[in-house]
């Protein structure tokens, strides 16, 4: 497989534009986009006074005005391939109100509603879907909670979910993966991957 590997910042329009043309200078094409660049603070969600009106910029540059400067980079270009495809990474806080800050969880709901106008206005050549992952266990969690906390996070979220289980990186990868190839006729959608947390623990009733 060959790849190349470009350093930048989605929040940096020309960024943006220079790594799109990287890709068609090197492969000749852009089939897919997964926009998967994130960034957070970690403040309580009790704590209002925590953030500052730039801290929302600088989170929102990232999470919200990175994916749809991607999009309009590489739009062009996934026309022209006929069957363009991009997948945006989202969060189940988006939808729960829940999560690392309120940058984070208003700039993920933001990014829900950007997927939805970029369906539906660069359709019908390019599909646009956007996944939204439960926990995930992964170091960058576990450095922004520490040892001790993101383990008690990381079990409590397994025991409150459906599956029982948390999340790996390899299994939102294998979604994005999915909606980006073979998911021909799937566009504007959240697909959530959270291991069943939103839906609660199984429920046993003895007979």
């Amino acid at each position: 497989m060959d790849a190349i590997a470009l350093q930048g910042d989605v929040a940096d329009d020309a960024a943006c534009r220079a790594a799109v043309n990287a890709a068609v200078a090197r492969f000749s094409r852009v089939d897919i986009l997964v926009n998967s660049a994130g960034t957070t603070q970690f403040v309580p969600l009790s704590d209002l006074d925590g953030q500052k009106a730039e801290d929302f910029q600088k989170v929102y540059a990232v999470n919200v005005i990175g994916p749809y400067q991607m999009a309009r980079a590489a739009a062009p270009h996934l026309r022209a391939s006929g069957a363009g495809a991009i997948v945006n990474v989202s969060s189940i806080g988006s939808l729960n109100g829940n999560g690392s800050s309120y940058s984070y969880v208003t700039s993920k709901a933001a990014l829900n509603t950007l997927t939805l106008a970029l369906a539906r206005n660069l359709a019908p050549e390019i599909r646009v879907n956007c996944v939204l992952p439960g926990l995930i266990q992964t170091r960058w969690l576990k450095n922004g909670l520490g040892d001790e906390a993101y383990e008690r996070v990381r079990d409590g979220w397994a025991d409150a979910s459906a599956l029982q289980k948390t999340c790996t990186a390899e299994d939102v990868a294998q979604t994005i993966v999915w909606l980006a190839a073979d998911a021909a006729l799937v566009t504007g959608q959240l697909l959530t991957v959270d291991g069943g947390f939103l839906l609660g623990r199984p429920t046993r009733v003895s007979r």
